[in-house]
């Protein structure tokens, strides 16, 4: 094979990833607090595929992994007591999980028997002092924009946002769930606010993603369109040696 089908297949690898990952996207654009991806390419310098006696480089194209884009999603009211939304860019919810702590900026909780603030999937939310438990018998909770839970005018404990300062650092590990690749630890997000009773939307503008779709698979076509042409025209340059012969 050529260089120029190389890179074309090289080109082909990172279309594909970057298609999964706008329908991806697509996919989870009415799922809350998700952040829409992007893969990030670029180039990578390699020898050409026949260099007898001359050694020009050539460039193949690399993925470098997927970026996300953590602006802050649409609020949405729900009137729900146990909904909560971080107004703030690049703050999160603290939750206690099998592997550790972990990190959401979905807020549609809910409690457990024992009266503990969990995720929906059963995970306890974090508060100052670890689980916030809520008594059922002291009536609905109410939480101020810095977090404070109260009972009956009385606080119970305090839902807290933190930040990091660098998100490159979150990596997903499912559920809209994000955890904590290296050593830094969170802060507190002083400048974020905790709005009840609302969810955040996902930040996906859907008409984008549907127009960045056909814009791959146009380009997925082109490329295999270019890999055709140059083995076509190393057929036919045999061919014509072998005549010649």
């Amino acid at each position: 094979m050529e260089n120029a089908a190389y890179i074309g297949l090289s080109r082909q690898m990172t279309l594909r990833r970057e298609l999964d990952i706008v329908a991806n996207n697509v996919a989870n654009a009415d799922t809350t607090g998700f952040k829409v991806e992007q893969l990030m390419v670029g180039a990578e310098i390699g020898q050409r595929a026949r260099n007898d006696n001359i050694r020009p480089s050539a460039s193949f194209v690399l993925d470098k992994g997927v970026g996300r884009d953590f602006g802050q999603g649409t609020m949405k009211q729900t009137g729900r007591g146990l909904d909560f939304a971080i107004e703030g860019e690049g703050a999160f919810f603290r939750v206690q999980s099998g592997a550790g702590e972990a990190y959401t900026r979905d807020g549609g909780f809910t409690t457990n028997a024992e009266g503990v603030l969990t995720t929906k999937q059963g995970l306890p939310v974090l508060g100052d002092g670890g689980p916030i438990t809520l008594d059922p018998e002291r009536g609905p909770a109410s939480v101020a924009p810095d977090g404070t839970i109260s009972q009956q005018g009385l606080p119970v404990g305090r839902l807290t946002a933190v930040r990091f300062d660098a998100l490159s650092v979150l990596q997903k590990s499912g559920d809209g769930l994000y955890r904590n690749s290296s050593n830094t630890q969170p802060t507190d997000a002083t400048d974020a606010q905790i709005r009840q009773g609302m969810l955040e939307g996902s930040n996906v503008n859907t008409l984008l993603e549907i127009t960045n779709l056909i814009e791959i698979s146009r380009a997925y076509e082109r490329v295999t369109k270019m890999i055709e042409n140059a083995n076509d025209l190393s057929r036919r340059s045999v061919e014509r040696l072998g005549r010649v012969s």
